[in-house]
């Protein structure tokens, strides 16, 4: 190991933004009494960030140029026989380019929210949860061990609930917070099963020692039955990706979730919490490898979101929603990724994806703001001319996404495909069809937002909701032309479009190619030969770039945009003669396949009977009633009649000795 990583420098990268968090939260709310302004509590939180940012670059440069690695306990919080609960660390190239995308995409979505909550009243509480949301982020992905894994875990999807019911006094926040944490806990109790059976049967939590063990796991199988260990132990690991990664039918709460502040959805919804399934399923790829069964039902799940979720997005008019729905797909092909055990690739979207999808989304809150808050792309068009930093950071957000060569999205989302391609597993099949398909689909949506945002004749002065917040956020006055948003607001824009086109060229072949991953990924070249393929066919990027122009995703990308622009631009009236004759498509679509209603309507009752059943039944009658009040009215009724023989009379006494000595004599001569 070397000694350029110290675990105080980590500590600090870790801790900076939750000592941001405290001030702010504290002493810059009614529970502190209000003593820290707006001024102080945006500079300590976004001071804490800037410090985890710059420690994480240097801890990354570290770890790629100088072989740099740590991987220690700092904590020990207690032993439970020979099971260690501890806090600790693991810095490998997996870490350090995940501790850089944290508190990059944090440190913009401070900057910009500068602006956004400008006149928010919350602005204060909503730096405090921002911070501590990159604190417990970094604590997932620096962990050394389950427990602090779990911990992460549970509290990113604490301060999301926090921020997504942000406006607590919306009905509609208030639902879509609720929802979000329902639907992670379901995931949650998969993932905590899966640590569960980690810990019974290798006697430890921590990363390294477990998979020593591995090879031991997967001669096991389950008790009573004669599933293989490891494969339940993987599918109930991946059950808590599915809630947290927003997976095919675990989605549900992804695009409620844009019920929060924009800021938010940058934050949460396209950098980091939904990416930390993807980064904890490469994490744990040693055992993955292990289970075809598990990575056939990865490819599944992930195919399935890919493509049915990119259909709901060509329908969606809030700008919000589609991008949200963008991001429901793309963690579908980061998830078809790691089914094909090409981890690498998967976690190399991840960042590329982290980059151009908050830039999106802030792109969107800066149009949001720029039309007084309307979300409605319908009322939109021609805002090119006015809000030039804004246009052009999103067409360069919209290239990136849709895998424009050169491009960064492109050389993740076609080693992607490449990857499914040459996965010899059976669910591949379907697998490189969604993805395939998946490419013409996002292209579509991602330019018919683009197209009727930016193009078109100006359409902003004739909705009705203009002057009446109808994107629900706080108000930035009401002029009747837009605008362009402030600095504190563009200048993360052009900081995250940067990334967002060099950042896949500069990485690729260190990432996918070199050493970048060789002890934090594992993949078993002699059944899994997908990544084997890639390097084979992998000449440089510009070989790359040149070879995508006449590949099929490119086309299929070039024809998506195409169609977008005939159908919104040329003939704007083709969508509704559409719509008209395919209503009950339509329908389903808009319904977003019923899946809301189905949980609302038949899950949510089922699951309320059955609490109540328990409650009733085995709650009530059988614990209060048979255990607790039965055992008390039997020792009350033995007592009772016991009280009655204890008369304190002596002839008593000496009546009960005699009888007594009577009934022994005549059971031994009856014995006899």
């Amino acid at each position: 190991m070397s000694q350029t990583l110290s675990s105080s420098t980590l500590l600090v990268t870790a801790l900076a933004p939750l000592a941001g968090a405290l001030a702010a939260g504290i002493l810059g709310t009614k529970f502190g009494g209000n003593v820290m302004g707006r001024r102080m509590a945006h500079s300590l939180t976004i001071l804490g960030v800037f410090l985890s940012f710059v420690l994480s670059a240097l801890t990354l440069k570290s770890v790629a140029l100088d072989g740099a690695r740590f991987n220690e306990t700092i904590y020990t919080w207690m032993m439970l026989g020979h099971l260690k609960m501890e806090v600790g660390f693991l810095v490998d190239g997996l870490t350090a380019m995940m501790m850089c995308v944290v508190t990059f995409v944090s440190l913009m979505v401070h900057i910009y929210t500068i602006g956004y909550m400008e006149e928010d009243e919350g602005y204060n509480r909503f730096f405090a949860y921002i911070s501590l949301f990159t604190f417990s982020m970094l604590m997932l992905v620096m962990s050394n061990n389950m427990l602090q894994l779990f911990f992460g875990w549970e509290a990113v999807g604490l301060v999301s609930y926090l921020l997504i019911g942000f406006w607590f006094n919306k009905p509609t926040a208030i639902f879509a917070n609720m929802k979000a944490f329902l639907v992670n806990r379901v995931g949650d109790f998969g993932f905590i099963l899966g640590i569960g059976l980690l810990a019974a049967y290798t006697g430890t939590l921590n990363y390294s020692e477990t998979f020593a063990k591995s090879s031991e796991l997967a001669k096991l199988t389950l008790p009573g039955t004669d599933w293989m260990l490891i494969t339940v132990i993987c599918i109930c690991l991946f059950i808590g990706a599915m809630g947290k990664s927003a997976q095919f039918p675990l989605h549900v709460w992804l695009p409620d979730s844009m019920e929060g502040p924009t800021p938010i959805s940058a934050l949460i919804h396209a950098a980091t919490m939904v990416t930390a399934g993807i980064f904890m399923v490469a994490r744990m790829s040693p055992l993955f490898e292990l289970s075809d069964a598990a990575l056939n039902f990865v490819l599944i799940i992930g195919g399935i979101t890919a493509l049915f979720m990119g259909f709901l997005g060509i329908i969606q008019n809030d700008i919000k929603r589609i991008v949200a729905y963008s991001t429901l797909s793309q963690l579908g092909y980061m998830t078809v990724a790691l089914g094909a055990s090409a981890y690498s690739v998967a976690v190399f979207h991840l960042m590329t994806h982290a980059f151009f999808k908050a830039l999106l989304f802030l792109a969107a809150g800066s149009v949001i703001m720029g039309v007084h808050h309307n979300q409605d792309i319908r009322w939109m068009g021609g805002l090119r001319k006015y809000m030039p930093i804004t246009w052009i950071t999103s067409l360069l957000g919209s290239l990136a996404l849709i895998g424009t060569p050169l491009f960064s999205g492109f050389y993740s989302k076609d080693e992607i495909i490449m990857a499914v391609h040459a996965s010899s597993l059976p669910a591949a099949g379907f697998a490189y069809f969604a993805v395939l398909a998946g490419v013409f689909i996002t292209a579509f949506y991602s330019f018919r937002l683009y197209f009727l945002v930016f193009h078109g004749e100006e359409r902003f002065d004739q909705n009705p909701d203009a002057h009446h917040g109808h994107g629900h956020d706080h108000h930035h006055g009401h002029d009747s032309k837009p605008h362009e948003s402030p600095w504190v607001v563009t200048v993360p824009l052009v900081l995250l479009a940067i990334p967002s086109v060099l950042i896949g060229f500069i990485t690729i072949a260190p990432m996918l190619f070199g050493d970048f991953f060789k002890d934090a990924i594992f993949v078993n070249p002699a059944i899994h030969h997908a990544m084997e393929t890639l390097q084979e066919e992998f000449h440089g990027p510009v070989q790359l770039a040149l070879h995508g122009l006449m590949a099929a995703p490119f086309w299929l990308a070039l024809a998506g945009v195409a169609l977008s622009y005939y159908m919104y631009m040329v003939n704007p009236a083709l969508p509704g003669a559409i719509k008209r004759r395919v209503e009950p498509i339509y329908k389903l679509l808009e319904n977003k396949y019923y899946m809301d209603w189905f949980n609302e309507n038949v899950l949510a009752p089922a699951a309320r009977g059955l609490g109540l059943a328990l409650w009733k039944v085995g709650d009530q009658a059988v614990i209060d009633g048979a255990v607790v009040n039965g055992s008390w009215r039997i020792v009350g009724w033995v007592s009772g009649l016991v009280r009655k023989v204890q008369t304190g009379f002596l002839y008593d006494y000496a009546l009960t000795m005699v009888l007594g000595v009577f009934v022994l004599m005549t059971y031994f001569v009856w014995l006899k």
